[in-house]
């Protein structure tokens, strides 16, 4: 099976991977086997699965907040990025819609919506005859920053400068314990760049582990320690770049921003 073709398929893959789970919710009769019951709040979270890519084995993460989805694609052993694709995804009975905010596997589905109903059975979830499976990392736990955050403002000279919130995004989106982060605009559409991996938040400590990074295979393994603060429901990042300068941001919880757009 080619890769290309693969990876197409996996973006089927999470998302059917959602609906599987609503549908044991929310339908009074599972239509394969008797399961345990989910709940929409156990979609919460981060989840793994692997294909195999010309004799190497690629990892998928996928890391969901209550509204927003990303999910990476990564050889962490080689150090090579294979892929990403997120945005924002609603439950409706037992279907899950995905509206893709960005893609470097299918570029031009960004933009677009995919509405998918699946099965799952025996624990595990699988998709026709196809072998790949995911499983749990974590429910949201024990992080302290989990949800996906837009950077609101950043120091520059001393002083906070605000940004404005419009099509072209940094977002980071984070369960209990992976990260990611993605720099990308829906209009015009582009990808900037994004990383990940594992993180820690210990005594006002907030540290990455990196295991893929677009831009930058240098990078992966590398141990980065920021200090960080809650303040008033903004996430503070503070610490210094790779190159010794110092960093301060702040971040907002997407739901918070999206909301005020509503009223």
């Amino acid at each position: 099976m080619e890769y290309l073709s693969a990876t197409r398929r996996v973006s089927i893959y999470i998302v059917a991977i959602l609906t599987v789970f609503t549908s044991v919710c929310c339908t009074p009769k599972a239509s394969l086997l008797q399961v345990e019951e989910w709940s929409a709040s156990k979609l919460i979270g981060a989840w793994t699965s692997t294909i195999t890519h010309q004799g190497s084995s690629l990892t998928q993460v996928a890391i969901l907040d209550e509204a927003y989805m990303s999910v990476s694609i990564f050889d962490q052993q080689r150090r090579t990025f294979h892929g990403t694709y997120g945005g924002q995804w609603q439950l409706e009975g037992d279907e899950i819609t995905l509206m893709f905010e960005f893609n470097t596997i299918s570029p031009g589905r960004v933009g677009s919506t995919q509405t998918i109903k699946v099965l799952w059975q025996d624990g595990q979830f699988r998709f026709g005859e196809d072998e790949v499976s995911w499983t749990r990392i974590d429910d949201g736990a024990p992080g302290a920053l989990p949800g996906a955050w837009l950077i609101t403002s950043r120091e520059r000279n001393g002083e906070m400068q605000e940004r404005q919130i419009g099509p072209r995004k940094t977002m980071k989106i984070l369960s209990g314990t992976r990260f990611q982060w993605i720099a990308y605009s829906t209009e015009p559409q582009a990808f900037r760049g994004t990383g990940g991996g594992t993180y820690t938040t210990v005594n006002g400590k907030y540290t990455e582990t990196i295991e893929f990074f677009s831009r930058d295979s240098s990078r992966v393994g590398a141990v980065l320690p920021f200090d960080f603060s809650l303040e008033d429901g903004k996430w503070h990042h503070r610490g210094s770049s790779s190159k010794g300068a110092p960093i301060h941001e702040v971040w907002t919880l997407r739901r918070e921003l999206d909301s005020q757009d509503e009223e």
